[in-house]
C-alpha cells in the first residue's frame, strides 16, 4: 500500500475524531478536499477559524450564539416563568422549530453518564439552581435515553432537596419521541406533541 503524505495522514486523523466519521469516511473527505481549488480550501479554513472566533456561550443559558446574552435570553417577549432544560444547543434549536414553546432555556452541554465519567459537575447542571427565581414551571427535556432519564431524575431530586416544599412545577417532556431517539433529529410535529404531552415528575 502506498504510503500517504504526512499532511494527508494528519488531516485524516483529525477527521476521524469527529463524531460519526470512521477511517474510510475520513479518507474520502480528505481526498475530496485535496481536489478542491485553493480558494475553496482557504474559505473552508477561514470558516473553521470563525467557528470559535465569532461565537460565544451565553452567560445565562449556555447556548452558543453570536451575542451574549443570546437572542432567546435577550427577547423580552419570552415567558420567563417557564424554563426548559435541554442537553445540547441542537436540542434547543429543534424545540424552537416546533414553534410551540415560548419560554427560556438552560443548555447543559451533556447528560450524566457514569460509564463515561460524566457527572453533574462536568456539565452545566448545577447552574439550573441559580435560574429558578421567578420560574413557575421547569420542563426537563433531556433525551429519552438511559442517560437522559437519569439526568432528569437527578435534576428533580436535586431541586426537591435544595428547595424543599415549593410551588415550582417540574415536568418531563412527553414521550411523543421514540425511546432511544435524540431530540435534534425529531420533526416539529413530533416535538410539538411531546411538549403538549409533558407530565409532572
Amino acid at each position: 500500500m502506498q504510503k500517504l503524505p504526512r499532511a494527508v495522514r494528519r488531516l485524516i486523523e483529525k477527521f476521524e475524531r469527529l463524531p460519526g466519521i470512521g477511517p474510510k469516511s475520513a479518507q474520502r473527505l480528505v481526498f475530496y478536499l485535496l481536489h478542491n481549488p485553493d480558494h475553496e480550501l482557504e474559505d473552508f479554513a477561514e470558516r473553521l477559524l470563525a467557528l470559535k472566533r465569532d461565537t460565544v456561550m451565553c452567560d445565562k443559558c449556555h447556548n452558543i450564539s453570536e451575542s451574549n446574552p443570546c437572542h432567546v435570553c435577550a427577547d423580552s417577549s419570552r415567558d420567563r416563568t417557564v424554563l426548559c432544560v435541554v442537553e445540547q444547543p441542537l436540542d434547543m434549536l429543534a424545540l424552537e422549530r416546533s414553534e410551540k414553546y415560548q419560554g427560556l432555556y438552560h443548555v447543559m452541554h451533556g447528560s450524566i453518564s457514569p460509564l463515561n465519567n460524566i457527572g453533574p459537575d462536568q456539565i452545566f447542571l448545577m447552574d439550573i439552581l441559580k435560574r429558578l427565581d421567578g420560574v413557575e414551571e421547569l420542563i426537563i427535556a433531556t433525551n429519552p435515553t438511559m442517560e437522559g432519564e437519569a439526568t432528569a431524575l437527578y435534576i428533580s431530586e436535586l431541586i426537591g432537596n435544595k428547595l424543599g416544599q415549593t410551588d415550582l412545577k417540574i415536568t418531563r417532556i412527553g414521550h411523543g419521541l421514540p425511546v432511544g431517539a435524540d431530540i435534534e433529529y425529531a420533526d416539529g410535529v413530533t416535538l410539538a406533541r411531546a411538549l403538549e404531552g409533558r407530565r409532572k415528575l
